[in-house]
């Protein structure tokens, strides 16, 4: 499969960032961790040069717990602070917030040596779409005044916004960039959502899905469909789990669109199971 997507306003977007870095003291990098490595864009270190920032790994109860452990353990090694966020359920959060005070402390200190009292931490958030930036602001302002979606592509311009604490956010557009020179990183980007299902061949993808699942987790597909997974080729899986969901057309033929789709949103919903589809150890 060949997979790319860069719309133009991803363009503009990384102009944007380059434009307004000199208005934050920190970067929220927001990564998905079930893909930490593939959900971090390559063009963002170029951007942000020495900026402090601090890697969030969002969705982490999708991702399994030895994945979560490890890359954390991976992330310190490399002396950047990180802290594992489930923003949908506001878990996380609070330790979000005293990494930030942490993290700024030495410029929030010359700030006030300066005379500029309780001035409020400025952030800029980051992040490839579909990965949660919208829903992360929405926990950390307790409003639901931020777009959200499953779709990618939903916030389009640059806006602050005003968080619980002394913590204003600039939200960004989320950012891919413009080729994946690794087939495995396109994989599972698309895999969790942040490619628009649109332009991928959804049969294909879901086939790919059941394999990296079968070769890593192989009681997590026995355990949602009640199918044996054992030796069996993925396409003949595929076709079992379409039996038991009853995606069936005229003539008892497989409806391999409407299994392909159930079993990738049950995947991104974390209905199947927590899964963490890349380690450290494999980079």
């Amino acid at each position: 499969m060949n997979i790319n997507w860069y719309p133009g306003h991803m363009k503009k977007t990384k102009e944007s960032i380059q434009r307004n870095l000199h208005l934050v003291d920190i970067v929220f990098e927001l990564l998905d961790a079930r893909i930490p490595y593939s959900s971090q864009n390559p063009i963002i270190d170029e951007i942000l040069g020495d900026k402090p920032r601090i890697i969030i790994l969002n969705k982490s109860d999708l991702a399994s717990e030895r994945g979560n452990s490890l890359w954390q353990k991976y992330f310190d090694m490399q002396n950047k602070s990180s802290v594992l966020i489930d923003a949908l359920n506001n878990k996380g959060i609070d330790k979000l917030m005293e990494l930030s005070y942490l993290v700024t402390e030495e410029k929030r200190d010359a700030y006030e040596k300066r005379g500029v009292i309780n001035r409020p931490i400025r952030a800029m958030i980051l992040g490839i779409p579909n990965v949660g930036k919208s829903t992360l602001i929405n926990s950390l302002s307790r409003r639901k005044g931020t777009k959200t979606g499953n779709r990618p592509g939903i916030t389009k311009t640059n806006q602050w916004i005003k968080t619980r604490g002394k913590l204003e956010l600039l939200d960004t557009p989320g950012i891919l960039w413009p080729k994946f020179e690794d087939m495995e990183v396109g994989l599972n980007l698309a895999f969790t959502g942040a490619i628009k299902d649109e332009i991928l061949d959804i049969e294909s993808l879901a086939l790919k899905l059941i394999e990296r699942i079968t070769m890593n987790f192989p009681n997590l597909l026995n355990n949602r469909y009640n199918v044996d997974t054992e030796g069996k080729m993925y396409l003949d899986i595929m076709e079992e789990i379409a039996v038991k969901r009853g995606c069936l057309i005229k003539g008892g033929e497989i409806d391999y669109t409407k299994v392909s789709n159930i079993i990738l949103d049950e995947f991104r919903k974390g209905i199947i199971g927590r899964v963490s589809l890349e380690l450290p150890v494999d980079r």
